[in-house]
């Protein structure tokens, strides 16, 4: 195969995979993103607020799965190969989709119509607990020399996609179906949209082939058992900690930025539905557009000075840029902070997901990040449910910048701790022992 031909291949194969991912985020956004709907149908209470707390919590139940999924699928992964897992990934996310795209409310099924829901969430969240580590893992093994963090900043990147396309799709129907049809029926529209997507992923992920890194282990060594890749996993705890740290940042502020910001406009800000689907929409361009570039930085610079330097960024601006955008709540301050906070985000998590990828063992890779990963979303995926639980607690709108910083302060932490000699030293052993 020549240079040209390689390149075409290597593209379409990003293409590809991410697409899967795009759909898998999506469905995951949709939810959070009509958190306030989903409380009406599903969760009645006499107080508006318990409404949308119910539906952030089952927003956040789906993070409790991640880890479970991520040992689970991630051990078949590692242990079958990276396409096939992809595939399955997929079809799970897909059937709780579906799942709570077409149960009807509380009013026609009583506590029964609660249950599926949260049920649904479950299976997603099984479900992507390990998509975004085998996703990362793939691309970083189909890499060309030199552009690792380019390549695997397309995991992020496509999430991205997802939350634009989320965006575009709320301001549409916000302009052509009325508040009170949206609460009642219209935020059913996005779902199954996502349901009649699958199809056509499913297809292009059909087409991927397996990596060469993943078939050469199979030639070239005796294949670990799923058994002996969960037994190396917990001898490497403490590269699965330290990433969990990592991860922490990514995961708050990501899902402040993308899934909270339209309750958080709404509810706490008072300002308009669309002003917040806007505001989403427009983090979501930034955010595209800074993952790929500093991903693409952190190949020459190195993954460390950028994760340092924003962790930094955020423990001290979080708190101060809230405070100024509640003082005087506007579409142009939450546009202004939010594209402040993508900035970082963007920045950090392109330098990160591939940081994260270099630091597991190969034999435990895809396992190892999507631990480590899912382990750090059971924190960040609760963001939407913390920040308005403690705007309620506190009467103070911008508190959440105290979360988003606790989380840049994990980041900060991990980032000294994984580039020590004695654990870079441990990084690059081969498998262990025991495996």
């Amino acid at each position: 195969m020549n240079a040209g031909s390689d390149r075409e291949s290597k593209i379409w194969s990003v293409v590809r995979v991410s697409s899967g991912n795009f759909l898998e985020m999506y469905d995951f956004f949709v939810f959070g993103y009509y958190a306030t709907a989903i409380g009406k149908a599903f969760f009645p209470s006499g107080r508006h607020f318990a409404q949308i707390m119910a539906a952030l919590m089952a927003f956040g139940a789906g993070f409790l799965m991640r880890p479970l999924g991520a040992v689970i699928l991630g051990t078949f992964i590692d242990h079958r190969g990276r396409r096939v897992g992809l595939l399955l990934t997929l079809g799970l996310m897909a059937v709780g989709t579906l799942s709570i795209a077409l149960v009807p409310g509380y009013a026609t099924l009583g506590w029964v119509a609660p249950v599926i829901v949260v049920v649904g969430r479950l299976i997603q969240g099984f479900s992507a607990g390990v998509e975004l580590g085998g996703v990362s893992v793939y691309l970083s093994e189909i890499a060309t020399p030199g552009h690792k963090g380019f390549y695997v900043s397309w995991q992020s990147g496509s999430q991205q996609v997802a939350v634009i396309f989320v965006a575009l799709l709320g301001v549409w129907l916000s302009t052509i179906i009325s508040p009170e049809d949206m609460l009642e029926w219209g935020w059913r529209i996005p779902f199954l949209i996502g349901c009649l997507i699958v199809p056509l992923i499913f297809l292009m992920r059909r087409s991927l082939q397996e990596t060469e890194e993943f078939l050469e282990r199979r030639r070239s060594a005796r294949h670990p058992t799923p058994a002996e890749i969960v037994r190396s996993l917990a001898d490497n705890w403490r590269i699965v900690l330290i990433g969990m740290l990592m991860v922490t940042m990514t995961t708050v502020s990501f899902y402040f930025i993308t899934a909270y910001t339209p309750t958080f406009g709404r509810e706490v800000l008072k300002l308009s539905s669309i002003d917040s689907l806007l505001v989403t929409l427009c983090v979501g361009v930034s955010n595209l557009f800074w993952l790929p570039v500093m991903g693409a930085a952190s190949d020459r610079v190195g993954r460390r000075p950028i994760l340092i330097l924003f962790a930094v960024l955020m423990l001290i601006s979080a708190y101060p840029v809230l405070s100024w955008l509640v003082s005087a709540p506007s579409f142009g301050r939450l546009l202004a902070v939010e594209l402040w906070l993508s900035f970082i985000y963007g920045s950090y998590n392109g330098a990160m997901v591939v940081a994260l990828t270099e630091v597991v063992p190969t034999h435990v890779r895809t396992t190892g990040f999507a631990v480590a990963y899912s382990l750090a979303t059971v924190v960040g995926g609760f963001t939407p449910a913390v920040s308005q639980g403690l705007v309620e607690l506190t009467e103070n709108r911008a508190v959440a910048g105290l979360w988003l910083s606790f989380a840049a302060a994990c980041g900060l932490a991990a980032a000294l701790l994984a580039w020590r000699p004695v654990a870079a030293a441990r990084y690059l052993e081969a498998a262990p022992s025991s495996a």
